[in-house]
């Protein structure tokens, strides 16, 4: 279904034709101002207190994190990883660039495929594109070398994040996608935590609707005094 025949749908349910002129023109202006709201306190801090709430974030939400002094170190941090969690070595990876350029062959017993998740893979390492301090939530736009399914899939996602992408507040993280991406992408999550729910009694369960464990790698790429 093409979006002129949903657009057209949605106009059709709401008995309303196409917007006059002067109320779409108003709606494109603020699409293209991207209006900001407001910018919590906690989040403007100098960036090394940016990256130390982000990790307390993820940590108060559920998730694990490991700090590592550069990227040759991420594949000795998720092999600990998997050792300590008493998880298979095999690795479903996003297959974009930066990834690609660890130096997975120092922990050759890590079995690793490139591409979408399957339904069977336990583990799945994700390519982090953002992280926003204020609630320690990472943004995973989509892309062909960040498969969505990656994010779903797998009972334990380890997403991995360099220090220097981690910003104050969302708006700082859209900010970032619209300068850095030509144009917006299909998906972007916004992940905070493994997927949990207290639906059902209020008793919380792990992995309702996605991966059970989320850890985060961080590259300490940045001055810790900046």
């Amino acid at each position: 279904m093409s979006k002129d025949s949903i657009l057209t749908a949605i106009r059709r349910g709401l008995k309303r034709g196409k917007l006059p002129d002067d109320q779409a023109a108003m709606l494109r202006d603020r699409m293209q101002q991207h209006p900001r709201h407001l910018i919590p306190a906690r989040s403007r801090l100098p960036h090394a207190g940016q990256v130390d709430l982000f990790v307390r974030n993820v940590e108060k939400e559920f998730g694990t994190v490991a700090r590592v002094a550069d990227a040759g170190a991420v594949p000795a941090a998720v092999a600990d990883y998997l050792a300590a969690q008493n998880l298979p070595p095999r690795l479903a990876m996003a297959p974009h660039p930066d990834l690609r350029a660890l130096p997975w062959a120092s922990r050759p017993l890590l079995e690793i495929r490139e591409g979408r998740a399957e339904a069977t893979d336990a583990v799945s390492v994700q390519h982090g594109f953002a992280g926003i301090a204020e609630t320690g939530t990472l943004m995973l736009p989509s892309a062909p070398e960040r498969p969505v399914t990656l994010n779903l899939l797998a009972d334990t996602e380890i997403v991995v994040l360099r220090a220097s992408c981690i910003v104050g507040a969302y708006e700082e993280a859209w900010d970032r996608l619209r300068a850095e991406l030509d144009g917006m992408p299909r998906n972007v999550m916004l992940v905070t935590g493994p997927s949990r729910s207290a639906d059902i009694e209020q008793t919380l369960e792990l992995g309702a609707h996605g991966p059970r464990r989320l850890h985060v790698v961080v590259i300490e790429d940045t001055d810790r005094a900046a």
